[in-house]
């Protein structure tokens, strides 16, 4: 039986980092640090900084956001609050895409490490192609649909089952990468490697490079992670402090363990490949794994074959109760069927919006075949995902001053403006034409959101486009600035490098104002108010108007 009851707070603050570490320390470990090297070499280390930095203010925005309104599937909300239900619309529909593409994802992670196994049957797991790209074969694919399952029935019933597993297999990821770090490093480092440059040259710091691997080799969507915290909120004790610590814990604790992994792998690759064409010319199936058997360590080798599993398989599980809780959020924007925002009674999950999530996760595995091609859409589409919480965090400070704020981030007005200029640079280093095919995927949905409006009636639809137009133009802007920018970053050259980033930063800026300024009082934040004034509980009304009311009465 289903209904639309409330979703149970049973995760506390620990529990809630851990779901975020369980995101971040998914298979962009097993796969970045080889990726970054690729494009960066030794710069690669930088990149991890760098792109740490910046999901740190991006996630910063959403901590405030995430402890204001404290609800499930929270990500694909804030907008509405802030601009209505059109930006509401797009956001939602990029930070859906983003996220529930990382459950196949992980399957394909898991599967792709077993091609190197030292059996036949593994190696016809993974087939390399004509064009010089690797995919799943259909046996791959059907393992990879199986895991997928798997990640669904760890959900089904309900969030404790999901936050108890969840809890053992992140300490078990967060041991796995730390022992492979040291052990790589203790076992013959070639600190003569940090001056290999991409091509075998002598390296130099290449800060295109280190730009472009921060966007597109895994690295934005390695730190993806940080959003479940913010999307289990509804069952989160105490949001507002279990929700910043969740969110910044888990982002420090990843960053170390990255930077390490990095370190390790650039030290242990053997001199002898490098000569060979450089870091660009290394060609790993498994990357960790490969290298541990390299250098003798294969009990690492195999620790390493167990946690492809399990690494991939926590995140999976992990997205997987996230999406969810997103659709549940995005049919209470008002614009998916009302099936999908129920609940079931008994366990506390919202059902009809796993099944959907199952089926559009299926589409992505046998769409995208291969780690890499399916990891470049989502790195991506969660860029674009992570603009407007800046915006909205901002909006809502102006259009809602006196709504309670158990986190309140001091210094938003500055930190927000970087959030969303650093998000911008991201769009753009990701290259044409990723960027364009991205951003025509965001424009797809909106027959869906006109349908739901014209159900509505088109009373109020002036209004919504009003706070809307800032990112209508936006989109188009950065696709046109992406096709006609230098050519290190895939474009025209009609712009020169350096000129094309600093044109990005003001086309940023430019943007964040205008959104800020077409926010709005909407009725949701009005029904908000409402609803915590009816709730004396709610971190929605001030502790000392809580205690009023219970005991005036008023």
């Amino acid at each position: 039986m289903s209904s639309s009851s409330p979703l149970r707070r049973d995760v506390g603050p620990f529990a809630l980092m851990l779901t975020g570490l369980g995101s971040i320390i998914g298979s962009g470990w097993l796969f970045g640090a080889w990726k970054a090297a690729g494009l960066a070499g030794p710069g690669a280390v930088w990149a991890w900084v760098l792109g740490a930095a910046i999901i740190m203010t991006i996630a910063l925005t959403y901590a405030e956001l995430g402890a204001m309104f404290p609800e499930s599937g929270g990500m694909v909300r804030y907008s509405h609050y802030s601009h209505g239900s059109l930006v509401g619309f797009i956001g939602a529909w990029a930070n859906w895409i983003a996220i529930v593409s990382v459950i196949p994802v992980e399957a394909e992670a898991s599967v792709q490490y077993m091609a190197s196994w030292p059996w036949q049957w593994a190696h016809d797991l993974y087939v390399h192609m004509p064009d010089g790209h690797g995919e799943l074969s259909e046996i791959g694919l059907m393992i990879s649909a199986v895991l997928v399952i798997v990640y669904f029935l760890f959900n089904f019933w309900s969030v404790k089952l999901f936050a108890r597993s969840n809890t053992a297999i992140t300490v078990f990821k967060l041991v796995v990468p730390a022992a492979t770090g040291i052990a790589l490093i203790a076992s013959g480092f070639h600190s003569e490697n940090f001056s290999v440059g991409i091509h075998g040259d002598k390296h130099a710091t290449d800060f295109a490079a280190i730009l472009t691997a921060v966007a597109t080799a895994g690295i934005v969507f390695s730190f993806n992670g940080f959003q479940s915290p913010v999307n289990l909120a509804g069952e989160a004790r105490n949001p507002g402090r279990s929700i910043p610590f969740a969110v910044l814990g888990s982002i420090a604790l990843a960053t170390v363990v990255y930077v390490i992994l990095q370190v390790a792998y650039i030290g242990a690759v053997p001199p002898d490949l490098l000569a060979k064409a450089g870091w660009h010319g290394i060609d790993f199936r498994s990357p960790f794994a490969e290298l541990a058997i390299i250098v003798n360590l294969h009990w690492l080798a195999m620790l390493l074959y167990i946690d492809a599993f399990v690494s991939p398989s926590g995140t999976g599980m992990t997205y997987t109760a996230t999406t969810a809780r997103m659709i549940y959020g995005m049919e209470r924007n008002g614009t998916l069927p009302k099936i999908l925002g129920r609940v079931n009674s008994k366990w506390g999950v919202p059902r009809p919006a796993m099944w959907l999530n199952l089926a559009v996760s299926f589409l992505f595995l046998f769409k995208f075949r291969g780690w890499g091609t399916l990891a470049a859409v989502i790195s991506v589409a969660t860029i674009i995902s992570y603009l407007t919480g800046p915006v909205s965090v901002m909006t809502l400070r102006r259009t809602a001053p006196e709504l309670h704020r158990p986190f309140r981030l001091r210094g938003l007005p500055i930190l927000a403006a970087i959030a969303f200029i650093m998000s911008t640079e991201l769009l753009y280093w990701a290259k044409w034409p990723l960027t364009g095919e991205i951003i025509l995927l965001m424009v797809v949905a909106l027959p869906v959101y006109l349908y739901y409006q014209a159900k509505a009636g088109w009373h109020d639809f002036a209004r919504q486009m009003k706070g809307a137009w800032w990112l209508v133009f936006y989109l188009p802007t950065l696709a046109f600035v992406s096709w006609a920018g230098s050519t290190t970053f895939g474009g025209q050259g009609y712009l020169s490098y350096g000129m094309d980033l600093a044109v990005v930063a003001v086309i940023g800026l430019v943007f964040y104002v205008w959104g800020v300024k077409s926010g709005w009082r909407t009725p949701s934040v009005e029904a908000a108010q409402l609803e915590a004034q009816g709730n004396p509980a709610s971190p929605l009304v001030p502790p000392d108007e809580a205690t009023a009311e219970r005991i005036t009465g008023h």
